[in-house]
């Protein structure tokens, strides 16, 4: 379409200057860590494979163990620290992501995250809670007041400064199937995973085991591992993992950005420009502990900071102007 002048409007827009906000630039494939999620029966290996994967992906591995310490059974041949949880508010769940960032872990297994959906206090119990509580028992409401309890643990595992692998319990069903005799056998199978519908969407990598130990990945962004059928999967599994994260291109570490803003010195200049940085990477659910310890998130750490530094500032500014 030409324009009254018989300019290609095409053109004319092409040699505008930009306005918006909205601003594009070339995408670029950055290294990441990994995001895997594990689903499987009762005795299907997703707690052995979380482990082998993890033994691949970093050397100091923390296991949030929610199976009643069953993870021990295996700590002669993994190399782990362990954290016992017998109740599992998703908030809790935050902390515990917390306090591992803080102490440094390259990996964190969350083992299984399907307690923080149905177990005690899991989200199911939060939202029946909070219905009889202020709803008369509407559990409509009951999700509305529950629901950002849930997207704080989302954000906290997406946003943890390592690598994180979680296992999820899937309802276990049998079929009948034809053995090599002619016969009728029953065969266990996994089903759908304990766990909110969609939440696979979080996760780079989605893999179901079956209680034969073999992995199918049904969700994968790793082309390579599209559709991989892995049959009781080892250190190689991990590893091929591991080299789709670290092919592309070198960002700064979330830890970084956590140690900027706990900086001491930080100005309210420092702490939005690193709000910024935050931002564009979506971290601001990032897990960490502040200067006293207390479980926070980084955003909600920045934008306290700054409001104390404004406050500061304000006071000082109401002090000279009475002198």
């Amino acid at each position: 379409m030409a324009t009254a002048t018989g300019a290609p409007a095409s053109n004319m827009a092409a040699g505008r200057t930009s306005h918006t906000r909205f601003q594009f630039a070339p995408a670029t494939k950055e290294q990441s860590k990994a995001r895997v999620a594990l689903d499987g029966p009762s005795g299907s290996g997703k707690t052995y494979t979380a482990l082998t994967i993890a033994s691949a992906l970093g050397s100091r591995i923390a296991l949030i163990d929610t199976e009643r310490g069953s993870a021990r059974k295996y700590a002669n041949e993994f190399a782990f620290d362990v954290l016992e949880l017998a109740y599992f508010s998703p908030d809790d769940l935050v902390e515990a992501l917390a306090a591992a960032g803080a102490a440094g872990y390259d990996v964190v297994i969350v083992d299984s995250l399907s307690h923080f959906w149905s177990g005690s206090g899991g989200m199911l119990e939060q939202v029946d809670h909070a219905a009889k509580k202020g709803f008369g028992g509407n559990s409509f409401g009951g999700w509305k007041e529950a629901r950002p309890m849930e997207r704080r643990m989302v954000d906290a595992l997406v946003s943890y400064p390592g690598h994180v692998i979680v296992t999820m319990r899937a309802k276990t069903d049998y079929v009948l199937e034809t053995n090599e005799h002619g016969k009728q056998v029953p065969r266990k199978v996994g089903m759908k995973p304990e766990q909110r519908e969609g939440l696979e969407y979080e996760f780079d990598i989605v893999g179901s085991m079956d209680w034969e130990n073999t992995l199918i990945v049904t969700k994968s962004r790793a082309r390579e591992l599209t559709g991989v059928v892995v049959r009781q999967p080892g250190i190689e599994f991990g590893q091929q993992i591991k080299n789709w994260l670290e092919d592309g291109t070198a960002v700064e570490p979330i830890e970084d950005l956590i140690t900027e803003a706990l900086r001491a010195d930080a100005t309210f200049e420092d702490l939005g420009a690193l709000m910024k940085k935050v931002r564009a990477r979506r971290l601001e659910g990032a897990p960490m502990l502040d200067p006293a310890g207390t479980p926070t998130t980084l955003g909600a750490h920045i934008q306290e900071r700054g409001k104390v530094l404004r406050k500061a500032a304000q006071d000082g500014n109401s002090e000279r102007s009475a002198a």
